[in-house]
């Protein structure tokens, strides 16, 4: 249950002052996900995955994952989870991540592991990256995740983004 909290207020603090709606998930996303989340569930592996323009990150929030605030430098946040809904643990995985915008450009994602919280089970594990962008555009986003002690999986989907 603390985890679900967690990744819920960390949801929330990436949102706040976002002021437009996502266009829902395509491909293997999950309609009913939260807004600017899509999620692929494998067994009993979740991965979630959200993209953002850092400028409508807090200033806390962007000090605290070492990202510039600005509209043209999106940030896509992955978290690898393992177990039930609301008792789900942090794991590590393998994450590598493409962004394709709409002139077909494709760019490959520097992921990074970014740890917060307490050490031990209230730890969460995030992987984060930037890529940057000319506005307005839209961005398709192909994630392979390779979760520790499961079998490896794909999410797809897409987000649109525009001056703020």
């Amino acid at each position: 249950m603390r985890t679900a909290l967690a990744v819920c207020l960390l949801t929330l603090a990436l949102l706040s002052g976002c002021g437009r709606e996502a266009a829902a998930p395509t491909g293997s996303g999950s309609a009913g996900a939260a807004p600017q989340e899509a999620t692929v569930r494998s067994g009993d592996v979740t991965v979630r995955a959200s993209a953002l323009q850092t400028s409508a990150l807090s200033p806390a929030v962007a000090q605290q994952y070492g990202i510039a605030r600005d509209d043209a430098t999106v940030l896509l946040l992955v978290a690898v989870r393992r177990g039930p809904d609301g008792q789900d643990n942090a794991i590590p995985a393998r994450v590598s991540a493409t962004a394709t915008d709409l002139r077909g450009q494709r760019r490959t994602l520097e992921l990074r592991e970014l740890r917060t919280g307490e050490a031990g089970s209230a730890q969460l594990l995030d992987y984060v990256g930037t890529v940057e962008i000319a506005l307005p555009d839209t961005l398709r986003f192909e994630l392979s995740v390779a979760p520790e002690g499961g079998a490896p999986t794909t999410l797809q989907f897409s987000r649109e983004f525009y001056p703020r």
